[in-house]
């Protein structure tokens, strides 16, 4: 079971997939990852994809693209993965698309996260970290984890947010690359999404994010029926 994942910052997406790892026991792959390890490992990839970060540039995508395949390929990827993080436009869906093709490498799923683009930036900007334990769930917008007045609902703990769930321009950014259906991550999530029309042997599955952790797994669950 091969799995591209897309969902805006604040959807949840990283939880969601974190419990399909667990479900299914599928390697998480995230694009950033990628980039980390060829870089550390001194890969030929990674050393011309690091002149380019150096530089404060995009890496090209025919660096990027041959790094994913790579990762792909690799021994705990042959009973499927789960891709998150890429493409991030429409350009790279197409390439990433024939590439797998290339390579043989068959796309089974694609699961698209569904939000509202000013309930993602709340979500992103109502994070809430415990100082006894960053894993207790605290949200200023989310009613089922709202903090107990200043402090944690779960130990009671002060609670602080990171300085760049605050960075609301910063949000806004990520979140115009992501919600362009023309040209940005949308525009790739339905691009694969329009394939699926004329494939039988892709599936698209749509999620509505606005729903608790618990539903949205449910939902997920249900819709691989695997």
């Amino acid at each position: 079971m091969n799995i591209l994942f897309f969902g805006p910052n604040g959807s949840g997406k990283g939880t969601q997939g974190a419990i399909v790892k667990e479900k299914y026991n599928l390697p998480h792959i995230e694009s950033g990852a990628i980039f980390r390890e060829n870089i550390k490992g001194g890969t030929e990839l990674g050393k011309q994809a690091k002149t380019y970060i150096d530089k404060g540039e995009l890496v090209p995508d025919d660096i990027t693209i041959p790094m994913i395949l790579d990762r792909l390929k690799a021994d705990d990827c042959k009973n499927g993965w789960l891709l998150d993080g890429f493409p991030r436009n429409k350009n790279q869906a197409i390439q990433l698309d024939k590439a797998l093709d290339e390579a043989g490498l068959k796309l089974d799923i694609v699961v698209e996260i569904e939000l509202d683009r000013e309930i993602a930036k709340n979500r992103i900007m109502g994070r809430r970290l415990c100082v006894n334990d960053n894993n207790h769930p605290n949200n200023i917008f989310i009613d089922a984890i709202k903090p107990d007045g200043d402090k944690c609902r779960v130990c009671g703990g002060e609670l602080s947010s990171r300085s760049d769930d605050q960075d609301e321009e910063a949000i806004n950014k990520r979140h115009g690359i992501y919600y362009d259906e023309k040209t940005g991550t949308l525009a790739a999530a339905y691009y694969f999404r329009d394939k699926a029309e004329n494939d039988e042997s892709l599936k698209y599955i749509t999620l509505k994010g606005e729903k608790s952790v618990p539903e949205v797994a449910a939902e997920l669950k249900s819709k691989l029926a695997i």
